[in-house]
């Protein structure tokens, strides 16, 4: 079998390509995303969705997927380690949009000591999600699009 050669940016042998949610729900996980993104999902088959954001996607995918990889590897509602996070334009107006919908917040918009404003918060299946906007100079600079 020939494998063809991946070119990746700054000579990289590694490239993210996508970060994968693993849950019993994937209807529900997607339509959480959804709102709270403003995002439409793109759903290969009920088992599978992603949103296509900027950098990487963020794959949906049910727990009958998982014995494909390898059988008991990922466990739905079971996150205690990652977060994901989304860069946006303005976290502040970001929370009032989601405020009576989010059921979870871990805190109001903070400005963190990297220089973003961070508002962090569960998804329905209890996997903490970060929305940020970089507001110092040295952030705003790093984030820069």
């Amino acid at each position: 079998m020939r494998r063809a050669r991946l070119q990746h940016s700054q000579g990289d042998s590694h490239a993210l390509v996508s970060i994968r949610i693993i849950t019993s729900d994937v209807a529900r996980l997607v339509e959480f995303y959804e709102r709270a993104t403003g995002m439409k999902a793109i759903r290969a088959t009920e088992d599978f969705a992603e949103l296509k954001t900027a950098g990487a996607p963020l794959a949906i995918a049910s727990t009958r997927t998982v014995p494909l990889f390898a059988p008991g590897s990922a466990r739905p509602a079971d996150n205690h380690s990652v977060i994901t996070e989304f860069l946006v334009d303005d976290v502040d107006r970001v929370h009032q949009n989601l405020t009576g919908f989010v059921t979870d917040f871990l805190n109001e918009p903070t400005t963190m000591p990297w220089g973003n404003r961070s508002l962090l918060f569960r998804d329905p299946d209890g996997n903490l999600v970060n929305f940020f906007t970089p507001v110092t100079p040295e952030a705003i600079e790093k984030f820069a699009r």
